[in-house]
């Protein structure tokens, strides 16, 4: 997500720089607002604002098997409550159901004989209730839930509940489930069973069915399946690319940027689309790319900062650092408003049509928080209303509040043995099902903490995914930093598999660029490997992912036109981003007619290219490792010819 010395916290050296967090004077969640001198969010002319946490959908068939009576009513609807004790048949409508106690693996919900089985941890719940939503039950204003409310007895084994349900369609349905336990934030939990909770499971999430647009579909997000559709037919796909580290050239893109404008000459209902970014595939090829970094695709909400009045709630959150769930694609990036199911196929389609090519797919992974924001702003979707004192790190001395080394308002407990095998089960789904080629995680020194948020000598999860077999042809890549200061270029947990962004490379060759005396020998270094970094761990010079640019800050354009930030628009009021870019303006401040000025601003940009061309090993011939935004390569192609 956020380089260090862009969005959130300074540009640092190899000393551990203060806590950091981003704009702590605006109460509402901060997640990938835009830096530089670009916008990554979109004005919409939306009036209505997204519903507030959990969600209604009509009537409400309740079959409770502890036999309580009691029914819900919400939105000023009467709710209908039907009760059947375990193992009955509930045949008062078009589909008869019948449950029974269901089984605790996997989690997630799963073919069983006769029907589907689901199943969520939480260790502190004192209920679990299953919450279904039935394909061609109700109208459309009068939508039915059937619940299903869990016994402690029958449907829960160890720490996992459970419940088998036959008679459900193989696709179709929405789930979730409503989850209280013990009330009082003094104690960490934040139960609220009035809240539908979204499946950390989930391999398919619906919601809203076009990007950026909030009409009458509900802003809550639902967990869904499809065992309707023959397996995905990937041929011979094992076999490509499977690229050394070392012939890396990576493209860094943003799956909806990269075709949505009407310039990309595609069609509307495939712009800003995974079949949108196929037919863009000669051109990656033109440029010489053979492997792209997507930022994230898992399941994100772009109107999150519409929960509730803020100076940003007319922006869209475009860039998706702010998880929902890590097991489902965005189903918004479907071609013609598709949905989740459409949004898996095609998302598979982009990877083997890639491949085909001789191009392989890294996903920007975002492990370290989720969209669930602060303690001021206790949105909640799933993590935190299932057992926030599991899935969060938690100062259990100050109340206890959350933790906030992501500048996001919370921080996963990745370390913790329910949320590390979470993060494993996760990266599996993507290699097994998607053909996912590499991760690059996003503020990966968060994942080196332990549930008190202390730096950990050996971190469990780092190790386990460098360990593990399914994994094991996969490019793993920290962002080796953090909000909290840990800082580790040159000094991340390896176990002779982990690469990194080497931050200190992208600094010192702006420094040398710019002018500042005395850098001769740095950019020598730099360029050469970095073996002041890496070498002296016994690393591989490929270990050092090399970049002047990226998502996070200046582009390459604002990098030599701009002393200082002015992220005007965005309603951060300039306290996003750091204040350190290492960056000149050739003599004029922003935008100008100046040909003097520009021309230098063409020079400079050459340098920079041509920095991360010479940047070979000195070990072993190695080629750079170039990422490009698609501002950049707009400026390659001008300022190369």
């Amino acid at each position: 997500m956020d380089s260090v010395g862009t969005n959130r916290t300074p540009l640092r050296s190899a000393a551990a720089a203060a806590p950091a967090t981003r704009s702590s004077a605006l109460p509402w969640p901060h997640c990938h607002p835009a830096v530089g001198n670009r916008l990554a969010a979109t004005k919409l002319g939306i009036a209505a604002r997204c519903g507030g946490a959990g969600g209604y959908f009509g009537k409400v068939q309740r079959f409770d098997a502890a036999r309580s009576t009691t029914a819900r009513a919400q939105s000023g609807k009467a709710a209908r409550s039907v009760i059947r004790e375990m193992g009955h048949t509930a045949s008062d409508s078009e589909m008869p159901l019948k449950y029974s106690s269901g089984k605790a693996f996997p989690l997630g919900v799963s073919q069983v004989d006769g029907g589907l089985n689901f199943a969520i941890f939480s260790q502190h719940a004192s209920s679990v209730t299953l919450c279904l939503k039935l394909p061609e039950r109700g109208t459309q204003d009068d939508e039915e839930i059937v619940e299903f409310a869990l016994d402690r007895q029958k449907n829960k084994t160890g720490d996992i509940w459970h419940v088998s349900v036959e008679g459900l369609p193989a696709s179709g349905v929405l789930y979730g489930y409503r989850i209280n336990g013990p009330q009082g934030w003094q104690q960490g939990h934040r139960f609220d069973d009035s809240v539908i909770l979204l499946d950390p499971y989930a391999k398919l999430v619906s919601g809203r069915k076009y990007f950026g647009v909030d009409k009458e579909e509900s802003s809550q997000f639902f967990g869904t399946y499809d065992f309707d559709s023959s397996p995905f037919d990937w041929g011979d796909d094992y076999r490509l690319p499977n690229l050394p580290e070392s012939d890396l050239v990576i493209y860094e893109m943003n799956v909806r940027a990269f075709t949505a404008d009407e310039s990309s000459g595609l069609g509307p209902a495939v712009r800003g689309s995974y079949l949108g970014l196929i037919d863009k595939i000669p051109h990656l090829l033109e440029l010489g790319v053979n492997a792209v970094e997507l930022l994230p695709v898992f399941e994100f909400d772009e109107l999150e900062f519409k929960r509730f009045p803020n100076p940003r709630d007319h922006m869209v959150n475009t860039w998706g650092y702010s998880t929902i769930n890590f097991f489902a694609p965005m189903s918004r990036y479907a071609s013609a408003g598709g949905g989740p199911v459409a949004a898996s196929k095609e998302l598979k389609k982009m990877v083997k049509a890639l491949h085909n090519a001789g191009i392989e797919v890294i996903l920007d992974v975002v492990y370290n928080h989720t969209n669930e924001a602060d303690d001021a702003n206790p949105y909640m979707t799933s993590f935190r209303g299932i057992d926030n004192k599991v899935y969060y790190m938690l100062d259990l001395n100050n109340n206890p509040q959350l933790l906030n080394f992501s500048g996001c308002g919370n921080t996963l407990n990745c370390n913790h043995p329910v949320v590390k095998e979470l993060v494993l089960d996760s990266l599996r789904h993507w290699v097994k099902e998607y053909h996912i080629d590499g991760f690059r995680f996003d503020l990966a020194s968060v994942l080196c903490r332990g549930p008190d948020g202390s730096p950990l000598d050996a971190p469990p999860l780092i190790k386990e995914i460098a360990k593990d077999s399914v994994l094991s042809r996969c490019k793993i890549i920290a962002e080796p930093w953090d909000c909290g200061g840990l800082y580790l270029v040159g000094r991340f947990p390896n176990w002779d598999r982990w690469a990194e962004w080497n931050g200190q490379y992208r600094d010192d060759i702006r420094r040398f660029i710019k002018g500042d005396p005395g850098l001769k020998g740095v950019f020598a270094t730099r360029v050469s490997g970095s073996a002041d970094l890496y070498q002296v761990n016994n690393r591989k010079p490929y270990d050092s992912i090399n970049f002047i640019i990226a998502h996070d800050g200046f582009t390459l354009c604002d990098l030599v036109s701009y002393n200082s930030k002015h992220n005007d628009a965005n309603g951060e009021c300039g306290r996003d981003g750091c204040n350190d870019n290492y960056s000149w303006n050739c003599g004029v401040e922003g935008e100008t007619n100046d040909l003097i000025v520009r021309r230098l601003r063409s020079r400079q940009m050459k340098n920079f290219h041509v920095a991360l061309m010479i940047s070979q090993v000195y070990i072993i011939d190695l080629p750079w490792l170039l990422f490009m935004s698609n501002r950049v390569v707009y400026d390659l192609q001008v300022t190369t010819q």
